[in-house]
């Protein structure tokens, strides 16, 4: 059974995954792009089975390219040693073709571009007549890969490849959160900035593939109140329902004043969220970058918001992609409550959002 469902921010996704593959009695592969969340899902094993089943095997989706695809196939493309990979957060080498292996897919150590991996696995699938492919399915009977709109270009025909091979595919992700992509290629190009289901549905038409947009669309983090405001940003998704009704004080979503910034920090005690570095913020109190947040919860956050992100929620103005899920991957990592900086007019009124005072 090939799968993609579609995971609500605070669904339990990592958790579906593991008792799925501890349901499993043949080999289980789970790939994800980042190693933070390579990490979680290793936590999630030995917290729900105290220990990972041989089994399955856990890597991140460029140690899986890697292992199965470079190491054992590159002498299709090259004889020369490959020292690992660079990892790069632009696109590498724009005028060079790729019929110059060594200068498309290598730098000067002979490392292999991060942006070019999955191309180069690609060509060796394909000059070994589907050897790479074959591998794979061979040794993993169920092939999960998670946060799979982090994906895009040559990865995206890689899983096009596996879901012609005898393997059982399950993808999970959330659209809404594309906040890292692994590379900016050409190929499938219309499919970046979330639009896996898309993908599927078009590409991999002749493919039995069930697209379930209900099972985790649940949220056991974040209240009503912010599943309902954060769920504006992608109005052509279902609002997640909530299964998180603790009785707290100060739920939902709240305007802070630069004046009361310190007070609200002292009482509340949020994790401050901002867009980047370059952001001051009160330093006592903790912070973190928007991205780096992605796939973590706290009680309470802390919003610095850029000027796109205001208009957005003052006026409506469109917010492009990028900034899109920065601002939901944000907001989704509140269990309780989200302060939104912003010197508000005594009369403002924005549907969702309190103007918070130091009285309240």
């Amino acid at each position: 059974m090939n799968k993609l469902i579609i995971a609500a921010a605070g669904a339990g996704k990592t958790t579906y995954l593991v008792t799925n593959a501890l349901s499993q009695t043949e080999s289980v592969l789970i790939t994800t792009y980042t190693e933070a969340n390579e990490t979680e899902i290793r936590k999630k094993f030995i917290e729900i089975n105290g220990f990972i089943p041989k089994n399955i095997t856990i890597q991140t989706w460029f140690s899986t390219l890697i292992q199965h695809g470079v190491k054992p196939y590159q002498d299709y493309l090259t004889d020369k040693k490959i020292n690992g990979m660079i990892l790069v957060n632009r696109q590498s080498t724009q005028y060079v073709p790729a019929t110059n292996v060594d200068k498309y897919f290598f730098n000067s150590e002979y490392k292999i571009f991060s942006d070019k991996l999955s191309k180069f696995v690609c060509l060796c699938n394909q000059k070994s007549n589907y050897a790479v492919i074959n591998r794979i399915s061979r040794i993993y009977k169920n092939i999960f890969i998670d946060e799979v709109q982090d994906l895009a270009g040559y990865d995206l025909e890689i899983i096009k490849l596996l879901f012609e091979s005898s393997s059982d595919i399950i993808l999970v992700g959330d659209p809404r959160q594309v906040t890292y992509l692994t590379h900016n290629e050409r190929k499938f190009s219309k499919y970046k900035d979330g639009k896996i289901k898309e993908f599927i549905e078009e590409e991999c038409k002749n493919f039995e593939i069930e697209v379930d947009e209900v099972s985790l669309n649940c949220s056991y983090r974040n209240n009503e109140l912010i599943c309902t405001f954060s769920s504006k940003l992608f109005p052509n998704y279902d609002t997640p329902s909530s299964n998180q009704d603790d009785d707290v004080e100060h739920k939902g979503l709240f305007f802070i004043k630069n004046e009361d910034i310190d007070i609200y920090l002292e009482k509340y005690k949020p994790l401050q969220l901002r867009d980047s570095r370059r952001k001051k913020v009160t330093n006592s109190f903790s912070i973190m970058n928007f991205g780096e947040s992605k796939g973590l919860g706290f009680d309470r956050i802390l919003i610095y918001p850029t000027k796109p992100i205001l208009d957005w929620v003052l006026t409506g103005k469109t917010l492009n992609p990028t900034s899109c899920s920065k601002l939901y991957v944000a907001i989704t990592r509140a269990k309780y409550s989200v302060g939104i900086i912003y010197d508000y007019p005594e009369n403002l009124i924005i549907e969702g959002i309190e103007n918070w005072t130091y009285n309240d």
